[in-house]
């Protein structure tokens, strides 16, 4: 045997689990030192904060969505025009999903808010930004037998560590009642980012990207589904979604996101 042949192939599995428990004990007792030692700073503007990571005068900066908004897509009116009034967007181009809401406009804070959850590990604003979300989407929960994150391809979550739409389901899971299923539906082909791409663009880069577990068609048949993401732009994503649980026949599948773009008319 070689003197400096790697230890670990030699160690326990009991010994294993124990360095690495010992292990992610220190990291958390590290992570406690320093929460303690600095100041938890403002997402956005990065003045120290007590609470979740916004300030007051950040949070007073993001643009709720309040009624009155289009009944399908979610899309606020500036001005009430009725009962059952839909936006032009929802006439024209109806989505395969019955139903979207949305807690905030995608502005600027909410973007900070969002990449930050995505890109930055910040964990910490899922609680809050999953709160409001479960407020924004309260008549589409009521009723709702799951939730459904949308789910990254295997590649990706391997790189990211988490996947930031069930780190938010989770949260509304809690305060709704209503249980998330992360294995029903499966992202089978990687896509490019669609940042950047044109409204058809993303639409031909999702198409055929996601199916529904074979093994779980039989629990989304006939069942009301709540898929969950943190942004809503063109769409697509979430379309190609709801068509791939509808043709495992989902009863009906709507939408919740924690921040949805608005054009400005």
């Amino acid at each position: 045997m070689e003197a400096d042949a790697a230890p670990s192939r030699f160690i326990t599995t009991p010994i294993r689990a124990a360095w690495t428990a010992g292990r992610d004990a220190l990291a958390r007792a590290a992570r406690l030192a320093l929460d303690i030692a600095l100041p938890t700073l403002c997402v956005s503007c990065r003045e120290p904060v007590d609470g979740e990571g916004v300030c007051a005068s950040c949070w007073a900066r993001l643009s709720f969505i309040e009624r009155p908004y289009c009944p399908r897509l979610g899309i606020p009116f500036v001005y009430d025009p009725g009962p059952d009034m839909l936006s032009m967007e929802a006439i024209a181009s109806p989505p395969a999903y019955q139903r979207a809401r949305a807690a905030v406009r995608y502005d600027d804070v909410a973007r900070t808010l969002v990449h930050a959850l995505k890109y930055q590990d910040r964990t910490d604003l899922a609680p809050a930004m999953g709160r409001w979300m479960a407020r924004a989407g309260g008549e589409l929960l009521t009723g709702a037998d799951m939730l459904v994150p949308v789910p990254l391809h295997w590649r990706r979550a391997w790189r990211r560590r988490y996947n930031q739409s069930g780190a938010l389901a989770r949260i509304i899971e809690r305060q709704s009642g209503v249980k998330v299923r992360g294995d029903v539906l499966r992202r089978v082909r990687a896509t490019e980012q669609q940042i950047g791409l044109s409204r058809a663009q993303r639409a031909t880069n999702v198409q055929g990207a996601f199916q529904v577990s074979p093994d779980r068609q039989a629990e989304v048949q006939g069942r009301r589904v709540v898929l969950i993401d943190d942004v809503l732009t063109s769409g697509a994503t979430l379309d190609a979604c709801a068509r791939a649980l509808l043709r495992a026949k989902a009863a009906q599948v709507d939408v919740l996101v924690f921040a949805r773009v608005v054009e400005v008319r």
